[in-house]
């Protein structure tokens, strides 16, 4: 019998933990995810509580809905990029990702951020360059990033309740960890096969052997 392989440690535990804070916020403390997953605008920085919140905040969701939906892209694409890159890597990725869009909506905008959609945005570029190699970039990133990156960038305009910042930034971090983290080009040298002399050509074939 196959036994059941936690094969992503990383993000398997991201997405359990996300389902765990949210059972609790939705059973046992209503306002659970607004006191510890949501960035606040009006952060202080002598509040040390804040400052956990600019990574926490990647773990609040406000509805089943919106948590599924970003689980849905993070089991898809996670445990195929952790494979590649490592699961340290992948962790630091995601740390990263979540602090630069808390850093950013602090200092630019002036509402409260939570939802793990940067995360998403970031595997989802991350993916469609995994197999990049330095000195090229893949027309399947041109691709993506044009379609999904340009729609949040045309949404951005319309003033919904989705923050186009957080999708917009995770996939730059998705882009630069890519590019960071290309292989080299492997030059092909090619393999110099000794020809076999032709008798009619050689130089010697009318060299006079009675001498």
């Amino acid at each position: 019998m196959n036994r059941i392989q936690y094969n992503s440690p990383v993000i398997l535990t991201f997405s359990i933990i996300v389902v765990m804070i949210h059972l609790v916020n939705s059973v046992l403390i209503h306002e659970f995810t607004l006191r510890y997953f949501v960035v606040r605008p009006s952060m202080s920085f002598l509040n040390p509580p804040d400052y956990f919140r600019l990574v926490s905040h990647v773990l609040g969701h406000g509805s089943w809905r919106h948590l599924f939906s970003n689980l849905t892209y993070i089991l898809l694409l996670g445990p195929l990029l952790e494979e590649k890159y490592g699961s340290l890597t992948i962790l630091v990725m995601m740390l990263f990702t979540a602090f630069f869009t808390g850093i950013i909506n602090v200092l630019v905008f002036s509402t409260g951020l939570f939802g793990a959609s940067g995360i998403v945005f970031m595997l989802i570029i991350l993916g469609s360059i995994a197999d990049i190699k330095q000195g090229t970039v893949p027309l399947t990133f041109i691709l993506v990033a044009g379609i999904f990156i340009g729609t949040e960038v045309f949404n951005a305009f319309r003033g919904d309740n989705i923050s186009q910042m957080a999708h917009i930034v995770g996939g730059s971090m998705g882009a630069a960890f890519g590019f960071a983290l290309a292989k080299p080009l492997k030059k092909n040298k090619a393999v110099e096969k000794k020809q076999p002399v032709d008798f009619l050509e050689s130089p010697n074939r009318w060299k006079d052997t009675d001498k």
